[in-house]
């Protein structure tokens, strides 16, 4: 099983922005002091090169991000000013999806300790997301011909919009979004399927949503591959999120996916996607527990 770390590739964030970057570090220090992975699990990944990029992202897009010819606009609506680092980590965190991917169809499962850029469109970036890392991986898969079909779950707090309308007219992917409805973005896409959630929805609720979208995504459907968005932000802890589900109800949720995994002997690509707590120290605590347990259940049937 391997493991894709950036979070050595930092962006230089100006004092205040409240974008947590120091939680990937904090994730892969965990994890390392587990004990219950090897040194060599962890790998940097390479960067997305341009031609992979362009496989679902526009050469215009992809130009002006290199160059820094962005507008002001474009940078407000991301999140992130412009610097060589910023280029240099969203190609590296799109080459941990693509090679997770690979990493995942060898071994049954792969983890990019970042990633889930769900916000980014083929000409725009939004939301932190400047690449859509997951549905760049998708196409280098596919161009490569090492799988047809894929599903993506999504879990979240927030639609993703971006890999929604990248895949809408593609009956290759299938695209399942469970996020709340009056958080960002304002205008939702269309996915495969959309469950949308009120406001201070709770576990039980959460989780009984999760499990019957898991089971209508892939309703006639094989899937080769499937690409888990483990989004922290639905915790009830969660500044941006709104809704009140528990760490153990993320536990619970990421189980559903571990097992369907398992019921459809499909690899698993599990990819961190959002989490805003106010102490970094809880986005971690959750997603450590996603990667460890998901390590544990792969590794109890191997």
């Amino acid at each position: 099983m391997k493991l894709y770390t950036t979070d050595l590739f930092v962006l230089p964030l100006p004092n205040g922005h409240r974008f947590p970057m120091q939680r990937y570090r904090l994730l892969r220090e965990r994890l390392q002091n587990s004990g219950c992975f090897a040194a060599t699990d962890f790998c940097i990944p390479p960067a997305a090169t341009a031609e992979q990029l362009a496989l679902v992202h526009t050469h215009d897009w992809i130009s002006r991000v290199f160059s820094g010819e962005l507008t002001e606009s474009e940078l407000r609506r991301i999140g992130f000013p412009w610097s060589r680092q910023m280029v240099e980590r969203s190609c590296r965190s799109t080459g941990a999806t693509i090679a997770a991917s690979r990493s995942a169809l060898q071994d049954g499962l792969s983890v990019n300790l970042a990633g889930g850029t769900h916000h980014a469109f083929p000409d725009r970036g939004a939301g932190y997301c400047v690449f859509n890392d997951v549905a760049v991986a998708v196409r280098v898969m596919q161009s490569e011909r090492r799988l047809q079909r894929a599903v993506v779950v999504d879990g979240d707090v927030h639609q993703g919009d971006g890999t929604a309308a990248i895949f809408q007219e593609d009956n290759s992917v299938r695209t399942f979004s469970l996020h709340a409805r009056k958080a960002f973005p304002v205008r939702k896409m269309s996915s495969d399927l959309d469950v949308a959630l009120e406001p201070g929805t709770g576990t039980a609720e959460y989780l009984a949503a999760w499990q019957a979208g898991l089971e209508q995504i892939i309703s006639g459907f094989e899937p080769e591959m499937i690409y888990f968005l483990a989004g922290a932000d639905p915790w009830q802890g969660d500044t941006l999120g709104g809704l009140q589900v528990t760490a153990r109800g993320l536990q619970q949720r990421d189980h559903l996916v571990f097992e369907l995994s398992r019921r459809l002997q499909c690899p698993l690509v599990i990819v961190m996607a959002g989490g805003y707590a106010e102490d970094p120290d809880h986005i971690a605590t959750i997603q450590y527990n996603t990667v460890l347990k998901a390590a544990q259940l792969f590794r109890s049937r191997s």
